[in-house]
């Protein structure tokens, strides 16, 4: 066995090993260089490298009514593009074939330029046919970055446009074409579409065309529902053709069902703006809102503004956002609290006086001071008659020395309760608590704040939460947070479901609640609401007139502002709706009423529709119906009166023979028709006066005999006379009136 020759086998594994290690060196000095020098050029270059992926929008969720109508929906817009040089990879070099093709192409569009121009002219007129002409050959010659010639991206129109104008567009020469050889294509875009135009579209909200992202309103509040999830997808060269590659799969959004009762929604718009065109009224604010009492569903809320050409449109969600001194309808909170704590009762004397009371050197005034005040009022007519020293003289008298206890009362009975609303834009209540040591002005607690809050000043409430009070007064006592959307669906199947959400079982006792219901009839039965009394069914509310302050903090700096507004529900004996509506205005008159008057609009709007409308229901039971029967069929005329309950008398016995139907007349009796046969022979001319032109004119042309009509209604005379013969080819004239 040879002996290992170390000599000369170590320095072959010594020069390898050198080698090697050199070699791993220079690998990891490349790799730091990379990594630090050339950091920069190499992520450009990753980039470039990167899959070139697209975003596959989901289709944003619909906004359903109550009933399921739609009222926005995203549409699929298009944006019309054309490349003009189509089919050419960026970076390689045309074949003879591209080249060629290129040609054809080229002088195709010389070919048909005219014709497109024209056709697009028709789609579009607001770009003459010339104007298209240039703006295409402005594009198909300009030079890009990379010297080549013919935008690779040219709009053809400047706006979306529909799907049927897409199609139109896309039957057009070269249009029509692949995009690959002809270029045109259209990009897809989804556009929020509200089938019933202005109808409460700022509480529906918005989206941003371009983002499609939400702006406010339902929209934004359940963004996350409606938007769904966008996909990922790009573009693959597959057996030498594009095929589109799904990276990541889209999830539609989901379709969100509202309260909102379109029909509701539409009366109260109606309504609304009615009384704000007034030139007596004038607003330039108004809102509505209506209520289910048992649900705290929002059926309509209606939001108008004057803008400075002076038309009404809906600009911003005032319901949910305008906090101001709501003025006399904050007095029932105020009696409501003194109700629940059982300091008094309805049948109080209160006297007002000559309708002005000095309070801390201030003079508290009802509203009709000037013709001498109330005198001496009960409680219960302080409320019915609005009278602001009524409800200040019982709250300074109970709660004088323990203002605290007056304060937490309003937020015991939810006037002042945060509803933690979902819409954007909400602003919770504003009142004060007691404090005389603040400097801040806002809330320091004056000797007069007292009289002053309980009348509905010195306090900052938004209509929604008003009508949420009320409407707990309505319902018994159960304060709702006002709902918007009640369920969630995909595919027509709910999969998520919002009940009601319930603040406060119990606002105050039971009695107070049922006391405060039968206060509020007073208004409309014999106070400052009685203007709303109708005959058909009763109506509960109250009456408000606040000043506002103007944007200085002022009250009387120019014109003085007036908030007026009307809080109630119906029918007040059976409560089922709650409905507040408010209207801002400058200058007099100035008066509850005003607002009281759309109140009244709504609810006989909102109660017309449970107003039975058969025929049986609307007839008096203690009179005698006797149709009047034309004179024809009397097989017909026997079974609509039989349904009708009608007797019916004389010659008819109700046989005929099947096919062969009965002719004759009808006379009216005192409790029944009489149907009498008439039977003439096939040759002479019957009697059709009375008939109906039907009835006249097949019973003539069954004899052979020729009508010309003149005139409608019943036949009152006929130019050839009852018993005459007739004869071939005879023509009868019949005057119909």
């Amino acid at each position: 066995m040879s002996k290992f020759q170390s000599r000369k086998v170590m320095p072959r594994y010594l020069l390898f090993a050198g080698l090697l290690t050199l070699a791993g060196v220079c690998v990891v000095a490349k790799a730091a260089y990379v990594m630090t020098v050339k950091k920069d050029f190499w992520e450009q270059v990753a980039k470039k490298k990167q899959p070139n992926s697209k975003p596959d929008p989901a289709r944003r969720g619909n906004i359903l009514s109550c009933d399921g109508q739609l009222m926005a929906s995203s549409l699929p817009d298009y944006k019309l593009y054309i490349d003009f040089q189509p089919g050419k990879q960026r970076g390689v070099p045309p074949d003879t074939a591209a080249i060629s093709a290129a040609r054809k192409l080229d002088k195709l569009w010389t070919q048909k330029l005219d014709t497109i121009c024209l056709a697009l002219h028709s789609m579009f007129p607001s770009w003459s046919q010339e104007q298209f002409r240039q703006h295409l050959q402005k594009g198909r010659y300009k030079v890009n970055a990379d010297k080549s010639v013919g935008s690779r991206y040219w709009l053809i129109w400047p706006r979306s446009v529909d799907y049927n104008t897409y199609k139109k567009v896309a039957e057009l020469p070269i249009f029509c074409l692949p995009t690959n050889k002809g270029g045109f294509w259209g990009e897809e875009t989804n556009s929020r579409q509200h089938p019933f135009g202005s109808l409460a579209v700022r509480t529906l909200g918005d989206v941003y065309a371009l983002k499609d992202s939400a702006k406010n309103g339902i929209e934004l509040a359940y963004d996350s529902i409606l938007r769904g999830v966008t996909g990922q997808y790009q573009y693959r060269r597959v057996l030498n053709k594009n095929a589109k590659c799904i990276l990541q799969p889209k999830v539609d959004g989901a379709d969100i069902v509202t309260t909102i009762d379109v029909k509701m929604q539409d009366l109260a718009e109606r309504a609304l703006l009615d009384e704000m065109r007034d030139s007596t009224v004038n607003a330039d604010m108004g809102v509505a809102i209506v209520m289910e009492c048992a649900t705290g569903d929002v059926k309509a809320i209606v939001n108008m503004e004057k803008n400075s050409k002076g038309n009404y449109y809906e600009a911003v969600n005032r319901a949910v956002s305008y906090r101001c001194e709501p003025g006399s309808v904050f007095k029932v909170a105020s009696f409501l609290v003194a109700l629940d704590d059982g300091v008094c009762d309805t049948s109080e004397i209160i006297h007002t006086g000559c309708g002005v009371v000095p309070i801390h050197n201030r003079n508290m005034k009802d509203h009709n001071w000037r013709r001498g005040g109330y005198g001496d009022i009960t409680f219960g007519q302080s409320i019915a008659y609005s009278s602001n020293i009524g409800v200040s003289h019982i709250i300074g008298k109970y709660y004088g020395n323990n203002e605290k206890r007056y304060v937490d009362g309003l937020y015991r009975v939810g006037i002042a309760a945060d509803l933690k609303l979902p819409i954007k834009g909400y602003n919770a209540p504003w009142v004060r608590y007691p404090d005389k040591k603040t400097t801040n002005r806002q809330k320091y607690w004056s000797s007069t704040t007292l009289a002053w809050m309980s009348i509905g000043y010195e306090t900052q409430i938004a209509p929604i939460n008003t009508v949420a009070f009320y409407n707990a007064i309505a319902n018994g006592g159960c304060l709702y947070q006002p709902r918007f959307v009640k369920a969630v669906q995909k595919n027509g199947m709910t999969i998520e479901e919002f009940p009601p959400v319930v603040l406060r079982q119990q606002i105050a006792r039971p009695e107070a609640v049922k006391q405060m219901q039968e206060l509020l009839r007073g208004v409309v039965t014999y106070g400052t609401g009685k203007k709303l009394r109708n005959a058909n069914f009763p109506l509960a509310g109250k009456t408000g007139t606040a000043q506002i302050a103007d944007e200085h903090g002022g009250y009387h700096s120019g014109t003085t502002r007036y908030w007026l507004s009307f809080a109630g529900f119906f029918p007040a004996d059976n409560p089922m709706y709650t409905c507040i509506v408010c209207l801002r205005k400058r200058g007099t008159p100035a008066s509850g009423t005003m607002s009281a008057q759309v109140f009244k609009n709504i609810a006989e709007g909102v109660m017309s529709q449970y107003v039975k409308r058969l025929a049986k229901d609307a007839r008096d039971s203690t009179s005698i119906m006797v149709p009047d029967v034309k004179n024809g069929n009397l097989l017909a005329a026997d079974y609509v009166l039989a349904q009708l309950g009608v007797r019916t008398d004389g010659g008819w016995n109700g046989s005929y023979a099947e096919g062969n139907p009965v002719w004759g007349h009808a006379a009216r009796q005192q409790n029944g028709v009489q149907l009498t046969q008439q039977t003439t022979a096939a040759n002479i001319m019957p009697d059709v006066t009375g008939m109906g032109a039907r009835d006249a004119v097949y019973l003539l042309e069954k004899r052979g005999v020729r009508v010309h009509l003149n005139g409608a209604g019943r036949v009152r005379r006929q130019s050839v006379p009852f018993g005459h013969a007739i004869t071939t080819g005879m023509s009868c004239e019949l005057t119909l009136e």
